[in-house]
């Protein structure tokens, strides 16, 4: 018994000394969560103030409520009590407690309806917006189209960074940054004092676009199209992650938002446009295998290592790509058609909305890589025939 009891006692001061060292790692992240919050997180638009304002007015209101209401229970229970020889009292249905309590309640109710009510009509009116972007949800990523405004064109993906996923994955997160899970590649950089329409729909499953600072929660769902709408009062980086249980990598799908003034927006928008100008590869360019291998390779880091892994292996229901037999064969069509239109009912998302020579180059660079050194190259030509089938 003794024995038990010293390892027992050592096993708790372990797991002191783990929870420790962890909560010492912890760090507040502006614009994102902080450590021990309770509340909302701090507003920085209209309607996320007016949330918390109603948050507060409910919580006053209920508590009062609350409090009036078990005063008078527990007084009645003390001084009525049967000890002090108190007798119940006989008596019918009174109209005017009946009219009372039956007033007071409809009154209350008005007062939490009527702000309620003004603030929810708000957040549905999306009209007159500066900006318009689609918010596209990928197991398990985003991907953003800027529709209309300053930036009509854009198109990106935003993945989790992967240096924050192997993190992860050891298990070793003792010098976890601040932003640990919330740090993207790509994130949505948006004007101050501008209204920024969000359109919500997914790819796969059921998503949600959640970003708590402006008080914003939209469903993404396939096939459906909703929108939403935030007007940041303040620079800044601020954070949200997916808000559905959209699968085994639901933990990995944040949201990064940027804020910036109106001038560096103008700067960011003419320098992305410079970026997919540059993008817009020749898909009859015939490419060497070093050069296209290096391409893929991006791609893959970006896009796939997520869940097949950096060493191809997958994890689970994720089929490996080292020596898969679809990557092996000589015949490229199956491997192409799986990224154009994926499989498995989802499982494995279509990847359609990458150029012709990425596609090409990440087919060739799972072709050589690991344990595949097929010597294979993939190019352009062959994505944009696989296209139309």
């Amino acid at each position: 018994m003794k024995s038990i009891s010293n390892k027992l006692a050592s096993l708790l001061l372990i797991a002191g000394a783990w929870v420790g060292s962890a909560a010492h790692a912890v760090q507040d992240l502006p614009g994102g969560p902080a450590v021990n919050q309770l509340n909302l997180a701090p507003p920085v638009t209209k309607i996320a103030e007016e949330q918390h304002f109603l948050h507060w007015m409910m919580m006053v209101i209920c508590t009062v409520i609350f409090v009036a209401v078990f005063s008078v229970m527990f007084y009645s229970i003390w001084k009525h009590r049967r000890s002090k020889g108190a007798k119940a009292a006989n008596f019918h249905e009174s109209v005017t407690v009946e009219v009372v309590w039956t007033i007071i309640p409809f009154i209350i109710v008005i007062v939490m309806a009527l702000p309620a009510t003004k603030v929810l009509v708000a957040q549905k009116d999306t009209t007159n917006a500066d900006l318009t972007i689609k918010t596209t949800g990928y197991q398990w990523k985003w991907g953003y189209d800027y529709i209309t405004g300053e930036g009509e064109g854009l198109a990106f993906i935003s993945t989790l960074d992967s240096s924050h996923r192997v993190m992860s994955d050891s298990g070793n997160v003792k010098d976890a940054p601040a932003n640990y899970l919330l740090k993207v590649d790509n994130p949505m950089v948006v004007p101050v004092n501008k209204k920024i329409r969000i359109i919500t729909t997914a790819n796969d499953v059921i998503h949600a676009f959640m970003v708590p600072a402006f008080g914003i929660k939209q469903d993404a769902i396939p096939g459906f199209v909703r929108d939403t709408w935030f007007r940041a009062e303040k620079i800044g980086d601020y954070y949200g992650q997916c808000a559905e249980l959209c699968g085994k990598e639901h933990a990995y799908m944040p949201i990064h938002v940027k804020v910036v003034s109106a001038e560096d927006y103008t700067a960011w928008v003419a320098e992305q446009k410079k970026k997919a100008a540059a993008k817009l590869d020749d898909p009859t360019k015939v490419w060497a295998l070093g050069d296209i291998m290096k391409r893929g390779e991006k791609v893959y880091a970006a896009n796939c290592a997520a869940c097949h892994q950096a060493n191809g292996k997958g994890a689970g229901p994720i089929k490996p790509l080292d020596g898969a037999a679809v990557v092996l064969d000589a015949d490229h069509a199956k491997q192409i058609q799986v990224l154009l239109k994926g499989q498995n009912n989802g499982a494995m998302p279509a990847w359609a909305q990458l150029s012709d020579t990425d596609i090409a180059a990440v087919v060739t660079y799972t072709k050589n890589n690991w344990s595949n050194k097929t010597g294979q190259l993939v190019q352009p030509a062959e994505i944009v025939a696989q296209r139309g089938k």
